[in-house]
């Protein structure tokens, strides 16, 4: 675990040195690989790129008060589909998103919901006690801490965590977190609801982007994804 302290906090550092010295400016845009987590239907043809760190408030105010309204009014209907990719601003954002990853496809979006809707509860305390509530969050999802202990020392998981991080500030020039690419438009920061819905009635019509490769549909088809949710929060909050 200190050895994965140290790579992250390098990491971290390194990225912030890059951004430092170039300007701001992607070089590109995201496009689907295979692994992707995806909410909605791999054909949708407005695709909404986030990345995000799982301790950022604003990323939780965005999951919490904007992404349900989302969900429901564009992801649901099949208009389109978010693909949420890790950008950890801190080592406790690295280690919850190397705990997520761990999750079958089917529980990784609710996992990652209840740790936005509970980040007050784990995500600013000391180091052990953090992950003693990641540890009780993963737990209610099926996870054992056997199976915590083996995720959170898989090196492979946590460098693609951190990597994630790397290839969005190279690539595409994000600084900051929640940063969104829908269809291609870079859009940064957390927007309510209505403000952000204009970005999507901009793109409507169009057609989607190349989705070439075998992306993968994390949670299709996502029933039932609310009811996980929900149980799992209610536990949580019985037993902080």
């Amino acid at each position: 675990m200190r050895l994965t302290r140290l790579i992250c906090a390098a990491v971290i550092a390194m990225g912030a040195v890059y951004v430092a010295a170039v300007p701001a400016r992607a070089a590109s845009v995201p496009t689907l690989e295979p692994g992707d987590h995806i909410l909605g239907k791999q054909n949708a043809p407005i695709t909404i790129f986030e990345y995000a760190s799982l301790t950022c408030p604003h990323c939780a105010a965005f999951a919490n008060d904007t992404l349900p309204k989302l969900k429901k009014d564009w992801i649901d209907t099949g208009k389109a589909k978010l693909v949420y990719r890790d950008f950890p601003l801190d080592q406790s954002a690295a280690v919850a998103a190397t705990v997520a990853r761990c999750f079958p496809a089917d529980r990784y979006f609710p996992f990652i919901e209840t740790l936005f809707a509970t980040q007050q509860q784990w995500a600013y305390r000391d180091e052990a006690s953090t992950k003693t509530a990641l540890v009780r969050i993963a737990r209610l999802g099926g996870m054992s801490q056997q199976q915590f202990d083996a995720c959170i020392s898989n090196q492979t998981i946590s460098d693609a965590v951190l990597n994630s991080r790397l290839v969005a500030e190279k690539q595409y020039g994000i600084e900051s977190t929640p940063t969104f690419f829908i269809n291609g438009t870079k859009v940064e920061g957390d927007y309510p609801y209505d403000e952000f819905v204009k970005y999507l009635d901009a793109k409507s019509g169009e057609a989607a982007p190349d989705a070439s490769g075998s992306a993968y549909a994390g949670n299709a088809p996502h029933r039932g994804l609310m009811t996980i949710v929900r149980s799992w929060l209610g536990s949580i909050m019985s037993r902080i």
